[in-house]
């Protein structure tokens, strides 16, 4: 079994692509937990963009706004 890595999953906030904060977590489940969360409080900020992504896979799993 794998470890767990901490820092696998990230959340981005970015508006009008500028950094405006950051988490991680080791859990899948409670990163998108977090993602939903800030897409509510957040969602509503100018040019905002959220992203979560496996560190470990080097990929996206969500963005939002949903770009496709």
């Amino acid at each position: 079994m794998d470890a767990v890595k901490p820092d696998r999953f990230h959340l981005a906030l970015t508006a009008y692509g500028r950094p405006v904060m950051h988490g991680w977590w080791g859990s899948e489940v409670v990163a998108r937990g977090k993602f939903v969360s800030w897409v509510g409080a957040y969602g509503t900020v100018p040019g905002a963009r959220l992203v979560l992504a496996d560190e470990v896979e080097a990929r996206a799993i969500v963005v939002w706004p949903d770009e496709g």
